[in-house]
């Protein structure tokens, strides 16, 4: 069972010579069929702000009592409602703070989504809505996001070409026999 209050406050916030470090995900999954099977076709979850008015991926603060993982993991559940398996980094990214007038360090993650909860810690304040990479690279506000996306959008276009390749040879083989 997921915990259902978010984490608050700063105190156990990490710091590197000065900026806080933060860590997002970056939820995706394969958009299913018509037919309800899983497609090859990639969307890529989005939420609002806390005041609602812009678009951006989870992220949040790392905190000392944890991984990079689990906090990539902790903050796509408190803010977007979703759980699944934390993949590979993706970058790192040293970004001014909008609010703050300072720098932050910030950490990507993919996040292959295995659940969607109806309920999660900030669904009051947040909205979620799924997008193709090309609408949630437009709708994200922030750059360092976006480059993220574009290096999980590469990956996952690559792996899948491998993938087909791999199918192409063995079915090729299969008809040689």
């Amino acid at each position: 069972m997921a915990c259902l209050v978010a984490r608050t406050g700063r105190e156990l916030q990490r710091y590197n010579m000065g900026r806080r470090q933060v860590v997002g995900c970056i939820p995706y999954r394969y958009k299913n069929g018509v037919d309800g099977t899983e497609s090859k076709e990639l969307e890529f979850l989005v939420i609002t702000s806390q005041k609602g008015n812009a678009f951006m991926f989870p992220k949040g603060g790392w905190e000392l009592d944890e991984s990079v993982e689990e906090a990539a993991s902790r903050e796509s559940l408190e803010e977007a409602g979703v759980l699944g398996n934390v993949e590979c980094q993706l970058g790192q990214w040293s970004f001014m703070s909008k609010r703050h007038d300072t720098y932050y360090e910030g950490y990507m993650f993919p996040l292959f989504v295995k659940e969607q909860l109806d309920l999660w810690p900030e669904k009051n304040v947040r909205q979620r809505v799924w997008m193709t990479a090309a609408k949630a690279r437009e709708a994200c506000q922030h750059w360092w996001m976006k480059e993220a996306l574009d290096i999980l959008v590469e990956r996952l276009t690559s792996e899948q070409n491998q993938r087909d390749e791999e199918d192409a040879s063995l079915v090729s083989a299969c008809s040689l026999s």
